[in-house]
This record gives structure tokens, sequence and C-alpha cells, in this order.
């Protein structure tokens, strides 16, 4: 992942390193359109909606919940789709067609006694830039819009829907501490 580099001035707090920021992070919030998925939105005929999403960003999110770190969801689209991933995924906060994120962003801030540096953001667009500005450690995908890489701490190796996700829930894994307790199970 390439990093703007530790404090580069996006939140304004002391310079903190990517690693120390990590530490912290007690939510994971996500984008979905250009985070968990590669951003094409596929309809068909009668008007369904398909979404690809990458099995191993999703893994990621399972592992971020056995370490005890809460997922949530805020997108602007609405699309069934992203209900059941979420329920695949476990995560039950999930707000949709929302166009001022930070309005959520604070009720759930407030649900999970959280401040903006306990939490990790991701988005991929300039309505993430309010997340992005706030959480204490924000990415992008490596095909984030580019103005909004700016804002961000890290800008990702992977795209959107190309394990993006899952080398961000990686990074804030083992850099709490928690990589090798979830992983162990895997490696016996």
């Amino acid at each position: 992942m390439k990093g703007k580099g530790p404090g580069s001035g996006v939140k304004g707090q002391a310079k903190k390193s990517i690693d120390e920021r990590a530490k912290n992070v007690k939510l994971l919030i996500l984008d979905v359109d250009g985070v968990m998925t590669d951003g094409s939105i596929i309809l068909d005929n009668e008007g369904n909606e398909f979404k690809r999403f990458h099995v191993r960003d999703g893994h990621g999110i399972k592992m971020l919940k056995k370490a005890g770190i809460m997922t949530a969801i805020i997108t602007g689209r609405s699309s069934k789709v992203v209900d059941i991933r979420a329920k695949e995924l476990g995560i039950e906060d999930v707000y949709q067609k929302v166009f001022k994120k930070t309005a959520v962003y604070e009720e759930l801030l407030k649900k999970y006694n959280c401040s903006d540096e306990n939490v990790a953001f991701m988005g991929d667009d300039i309505v993430d830039v309010g997340l992005l500005k706030r959480a204490g450690l924000s990415s992008v995908p490596a095909d984030a819009d580019e103005d909004t890489k700016k804002y961000a701490n890290l800008v990702m190796k992977k795209n959107g829907g190309r394990g993006a996700v899952r080398e961000f829930t990686d990074l804030i894994l083992k850099a709490s501490g928690h990589w090798e307790k979830v992983s162990k199970e895997y490696l016996d």
C-alpha cells in the first residue's frame, strides 16, 4: 500500500504512524461501490442489479469480527444485493441511500462509544471525503478517484472489489496484535 506518509496533515492529528492509528481501531466503516465492489453496476432487462464482491475481502471482514472489531456499511446507493452480502458477513449496521454520510457516522460513534481515532474508513470518491477526513485511519483503493486520494492516510495497492478491503483488514489486524489469534486456526 502506498501511504501518503504518517501524519500527512490530512486529519490535523499529530504525526501518528499508520500502525499507531491501526492499533486504536474498534470500528471499520466501508463504502460499497468502488470499495467492496469494482464499482460496476450491472442491470439486466428486468432491472435486477448485480454486483461482484471479492471473497477474500469478505473473509477479512469476518476475521475482524473474530478479533472483536465491528464493521459497518455506509453507501449512497440502495441495493438488495448489499443487504444479502452484509448478512453473509455478519455486518449488522448497513446504511443505504445515504447522501450525508457524516450524520450516520455520528450515530455509529455513539452506538459503539467510539471517537474518531477508533474508526477506520475506506471510501473511493468525493462523497466519502468527509469520513476520510474524520476517521483516525482512512484508506482508498488504488483505483479511487484521484482527487479523493489526497484525503486518505493510505492508498491500497489493490483495486476496489479486487482485494483492497482485505489489504486494509490485514493491516488493521496485524498492527492491533490480533493477527496471530485470528490466523492461528488456519495455520494449525
